[in-house]
């Protein structure tokens, strides 16, 4: 396939979020905090604040330096879509033998009485996160997608089973709903 002459997405930014670009570091500052990601590793790959639109271009790109100029563009918008929205998992609290109890505690997630285990198991919080216990939920918020995700998944990895048949064995928490908080 031949290499396009010019390859550009342009990001609108709503009132209220400013966005700085400082050699392929962004920064998207609104409402509900601050986000900030490094895209040096891109090279060929420009991005530049225009008024109200972020532009995200390429000259003589090839389909990598095409593909990386969408990725880059929906990584913004889902920094600007974090910084005045923000996202929020859901996860269920699942047990058939055991009670288990959930609590937070500065910066992890301990989960008591998994299948009976007499020591506690615990979940890393990311920076920057939120998490709630409203009885059989834990709510995971926050303005960064990739920390929120890495919460979630950080707590419903503890709770992993391997030693059990796990047609039998349910037990766990579980990720049942990705959704932008409003």
């Amino acid at each position: 396939m031949p290499k396009s002459i010019h390859v550009e997405r342009v990001v609108e930014v709503p009132q209220g979020v400013t966005v700085r670009v400082e050699s392929l570091k962004v920064t998207v500052k609104g409402p509900k905090g601050e986000t900030q990601k490094d895209f040096s590793h891109a090279r060929g790959v420009g991005i530049r604040v225009d008024g109200n639109k972020v532009i995200v271009e390429a000259w003589s790109a090839d389909t990598k330096a095409r593909a990386l100029v969408g990725t880059i563009a929906a990584h913004i918008k889902n920094m600007i879509i974090g910084v005045t929205k923000g996202f929020r998992y859901k996860l269920k609290i699942i047990s058939s033998h055991f009670p288990i109890t959930v609590k937070v505690e500065k910066s992890r997630v301990v989960i008591n009485n998994f299948l009976g285990e007499k020591a506690p198991r615990y979940a890393t919080i990311m920076p920057g996160v939120t998490v709630k216990v409203q009885g059989q939920d834990v709510i995971v918020e926050g303005s960064d997608v990739e920390a929120v995700g890495q919460t979630a998944a950080n707590i419903e990895r503890a709770t992993r089973i391997t030693e059990f048949d796990r047609r039998k064995f349910m037990d766990g928490i579980f990720i049942y709903s990705r959704e932008v908080a409003s």
